[in-house]
């Protein structure tokens, strides 16, 4: 035996755990500060535990926990919800154009407040005021980090202290408990509810308004449709409401787009231009949703409206920094080639993909998945209908396929979230729904069966 090793009932010390090889190599890896306290969470774990271990088993049980901790908190998945602009998970994932402008932005010092013409101080909304000019129509733009921001901001820069106008109907929450009445007392305006839930009619807004009015305000209802007996005013009309009693018209958009959906035999989603056509004096919208880029929110209108945004105080707590405008840019600048809009822009891309090339991806795994699965499951390839997500079109859904996850007969209720737990578990967590029992995985967002094989290989 060994008269240098500590006695089984003693652990070894935290110095002679680190000497050891197992400690060295934890060293090399994740540093001797780092590598020690891992050292003292397993000692102490086990004195908890009641047990003793050697200084190599130990040096292990360190190395594991630093293993765990090391993995990222913020990682790639793979979505399968099939919601495509799905919050919780991002939202939009962006283009290649954009990944590689913002890597760049990281890297090293950029013109983001800098005219190299003048050799003096820029303005970095400058970077992409003129392209939005071009793709919306509007006579000026600014952009802030993101759609509620740019509610906020303008509502404070325009009405507070004095009345806004909207529609009972649009009084809209959406995800994250982001209330429009909420965001409206915030700005310091006042809320003047027209209408009823269901109807809302031009004189409503007409009789609504005086000397105290502010902003009529129309807003997008991001996540649900009132249909049946109902009624609401066209933008258009609302608009020409302003114009008659000398007030400015908003347009929230919510999610907002600079592409026709409708050309492209998606369903029918107002753009941006078109909110501008219509008369809108400001128009609000974001940029991680239908637009395809990072999270921000854009202001654009009239030019004399939205210099008062951005001169408001708000303005700079809300504005954007060097790599989501060099995103944004690289984003935008792929609408001024819609021919290529669909191929170059992911969001756009997987909108647009077919229910037969998603059901191939669908079929190349279900063996795969089935074996990984177990023999107490069934697994079939189903169709399913997805969602575009983000409050953009609540209602329409779009066909595709996917896998279900089916337990065979006589495992317990709980099994379908067992399961779907221990997709999540993988490298990369695979994300998928439990309905009806079953795990239902959605292939729209998935492009190909190898990331997917990849996962689930040990």
């Amino acid at each position: 035996m060994d008269q240098s090793a500590p006695p089984p009932h003693h652990p070894p010390s935290v110095d002679a755990v680190l000497r050891s090889a197992g400690g060295t190599a934890a060293i090399a890896r994740f540093g001797r500060a780092a590598t020690a306290r891992a050292v003292r969470e397993a000692v102490a774990a086990d004195r908890a535990a009641g047990r003793v271990r050697a200084a190599e088993a130990l040096a292990a049980a360190a190395a594991a926990l630093l293993e765990r901790a090391s993995v990222p908190s913020l990682r790639p998945v793979l979505n399968l919800t099939g919601t495509v602009l799905h919050t919780n998970l991002g939202r939009a994932p962006m283009a290649e154009e954009a990944v590689a402008a913002a890597a760049g932005a990281m890297r090293g010092a950029v013109t983001l407040e800098y005219d190299t013409g003048r050799g003096g101080r820029g303005e970095r909304d400058d970077h992409l005021r003129g392209l939005l000019r071009d793709l919306t129509g509007a006579e000026d733009a600014l952009a802030v980090n993101n759609n509620a921001a740019a509610v906020l901001l303008a509502l404070a820069a325009l009405a507070a202290g004095r009345e806004t106008v909207v529609s009972r109907g649009e009084l809209i929450e959406i995800g994250g408990s982001f209330r429009m009445p909420d965001i409206m007392a915030s700005a310091g305006t006042r809320l003047v509810e027209v209408g009823t839930t269901n109807r809302t009619h031009p004189r409503d807004y007409a009789g609504a308004i005086t000397e105290r009015t502010a902003l009529l305000l129309k807003v997008h209802t991001s996540n649900y449709r009132i249909e049946g007996f109902s009624a609401e005013v066209a933008p258009r009309d609302l608009a020409a409401i302003a114009r008659a009693h000398g007030v400015p018209m908003m347009d929230d958009l919510g999610s907002g787009t600079l592409a026709d959906l409708r050309a492209l035999g998606l369903p029918a989603e107002r753009t941006v231009a078109e909110a501008v056509r219509d008369g809108a004096d400001l128009v609000t919208f974001s940029g991680d949703k239908l637009l395809g880029g990072p999270q921000a929110g854009f202001i654009l209108g009239r030019a004399d409206l939205v210099a008062r945004c951005a001169a408001h105080p708000l303005r700079r707590a809300l504005r954007l920094d060097k790599v989501r405008i060099a995103a944004l840019e690289a984003t935008l600048r792929l609408y001024r080639d819609p021919d290529s809009l669909p191929r170059r822009l992911p969001a756009l891309r997987l909108l647009l993909r077919g229910e037969a090339e998603i059901r191939a991806v669908a079929e190349a795994c279900r063996a795969p998945l089935a074996a990984w699965a177990g023999r107490d499951w069934r697994v079939e390839v189903v169709a399913c209908r997805s969602q575009i997500g983000s409050g953009a079109l609540p209602v329409e859904t779009l066909p595709s396929a996917g896998l279900a996850l089916h337990p065979v007969p006589g495992l317990p209720g709980s099994a379908a979230g067992a399961m779907a737990a221990r997709l999540r578990a993988l490298r990369v967590p695979v994300i998928g729904r439990v309905r009806e029992g079953a795990v239902r995985l959605d292939f729209r967002c998935l492009e190909a069966a190898a990331p997917l094989l990849d996962a689930l290989a040990p």
